[in-house]
């Protein structure tokens, strides 16, 4: 995957979400590298805010922060736009310039990103 960022990553349970869901969204591969060429590149690099990502609160990680993405456009889900359903949870590391995709959902299936997977790949801060 070409991108503008100097490292994309994927944790193995993003990328059990991502086959899970392909299934179902048969375009969902391609539109995760249009959102990360499209999406967050505006909102990291040219510091453009759609009102489409936001900065997960109260998680106690200063770093990477962590971020979930509420618009997503799915051409599968033919008529919604970016209000697919589809959330992205992901980690930027801006020092390093460095994505980690950590989950994906649709909004139908599962309510909220799973905190215990978040915390078991990043750490809280030691008060």
């Amino acid at each position: 995957m070409k991108t503008v960022f100097n490292e994309i990553r994927c944790l193995p349970e993003y990328e059990r979400d991502l086959k899970k869901l392909a299934k179902k969204y048969r375009t969902l591969e391609e539109d995760v590298e249009i959102f990360i060429d499209k999406q967050l590149q505006l909102y990291h690099k040219l510091k453009i805010d759609n009102n489409g990502i936001f900065q997960i609160a109260n998680l106690g990680i200063s770093y990477p922060k962590i971020y979930k993405a509420k618009k997503f456009a799915c051409r599968a889900l033919k008529g919604t736009g970016s209000k697919s359903g589809i959330r992205v949870i992901y980690a930027y590391f801006d020092k390093e310039d460095i994505i980690d995709l950590i989950e994906i959902y649709h909004k139908g299936e599962q309510e909220n990103e799973d905190r215990d997977r978040i915390f078991g790949h990043y750490n809280k801060d030691v008060e």
